[in-house]
């Protein structure tokens, strides 16, 4: 059986706020780490919510990051000799991401991606479906609804916004059923 010298590879961790995706992203760049595997992680510039430099779980797990403005900064800053490229937030960046993950991949590298497969109206949320549609591997991760505590698969907006993108955590956003999502507006949704 021919074999290529190649192992690169695109792996999505998806789901909606508070279901660890953060979480899991460190734990695998971080056992690359410990098994001396060279890695790098990125994340959007944009988002400063817990740290400037590292990935940051709700959850307080910390990983180094790279912030990078879009996805052409984050390919011209991988470097030659990195294997596992992690991404965080790959939600806030832009649909050129998947060609990157693509380049990266074919280059031989393992491309670990976090991020928001729908938004706050679960409308999906690019780049992320596409990404899984290109990915070898999926993770689908549920949260735990803040309101009747089962498997969350929806980001529930509770702070009074028309923006696609409010950055935020606890206060802006809750996980939430099928069952328990609202598509009242936030302020309806504080009062209940």
């Amino acid at each position: 059986m021919y074999r290529r010298p190649e192992s690169g590879w695109i792996e999505v961790i998806c789901g909606p706020m508070f279901s660890g995706k953060s979480e899991e992203l460190i734990r695998r760049v971080t056992r690359s780490r410990i098994a001396r595997v060279p890695v790098q992680t990125f994340k959007p510039a944009i988002d400063v919510r817990y740290a400037d430099r590292e990935v940051v779980s709700h959850s307080h797990l910390r990983a180094d990051a790279d912030p990078v403005g879009d996805s052409e900064s984050l390919l011209r800053a991988v470097d030659d000799a990195t294997v596992v490229v992690g991404i965080d937030e790959a939600q806030f960046f832009d649909d050129g991401l998947i060609e990157v993950c693509e380049r990266l991949a074919a280059a031989g590298k393992q491309i670990i991606v976090a991020g928001l497969d729908l938004d706050y109206l679960r409308r999906p949320f690019e780049p992320i479906p596409s990404l899984v549609g290109r990915s070898e591997y999926v993770s689908k991760m549920l949260a735990v609804c803040h309101r009747c505590g089962g498997p969350a698969l929806f980001t529930q907006r509770i702070a009074r916004s028309d923006e696609l993108v409010v950055l935020g955590a606890e206060g802006a956003y809750e996980a939430r059923c099928r069952f328990c999502y609202s598509t009242e507006e936030p302020e309806q949704l504080a009062l209940q």
